[in-house]
């Protein structure tokens, strides 16, 4: 069986990373999306939330599973034996950052990366735009799965 982590920090999860997520799962027998902390941002939704969020868009996806990241991702690959690392490229940029993580992981692990094409629709939807857009409150409902625009929208409200 093989198995593959697809890791980020989902703050929120988009429609975007649902669709590297499906399609990685036609590649390997089962995904563990990995709600991981990324130490250089500060998260508008908890680790938790994250994870409820995610569990419930991939509610209906047989062999998608949702779990924190506690620690290194490279510590996780070896916890779940996975034998791939799944990150969505939607251009150079996405590129040019992911390819220091994909070797260091490479590194400490042997586990290689898989980039993913994001679809060329979504290629405009980020998280960081996401929470942009529903900071002044812009429609959000389109960019990501039903659930996690009144969540945002709410972590937005006890902000202010």
């Amino acid at each position: 069986m093989s198995l593959a982590v697809c890791p980020g920090s989902f703050d929120p999860l988009t429609l975007g990373h649902v669709d590297v997520v499906r399609r990685a799962r036609s590649m390997f027998d089962e995904v563990v999306v990995g709600i991981a902390r990324n130490s250089a941002k500060s998260p508008l939704l908890a680790a938790e939330q994250r994870v409820a969020l995610a569990r419930e868009a991939f509610a209906a996806d047989p062999g998608v599973r949702v779990e924190v990241v506690p620690g290194l991702l490279a510590d996780f690959v070896r916890e779940v034996g996975a034998v791939a690392v799944v990150k969505g490229l939607r251009g150079g940029a996405d590129f040019d950052g992911e390819l220091p993580m994909a070797l260091m992981n490479r590194h400490l692990t042997g586990v290689e990366t898989v980039f993913v094409v994001g679809d060329p629709a979504l290629a405009h939807i980020a998280s960081s735009l996401v929470k942009d857009v529903a900071r002044f409150a812009g429609p959000i409902d389109d960019l990501v799965p039903p659930g996690v625009a009144d969540a945002v929208r709410a972590a937005w409200a006890a902000r202010a």
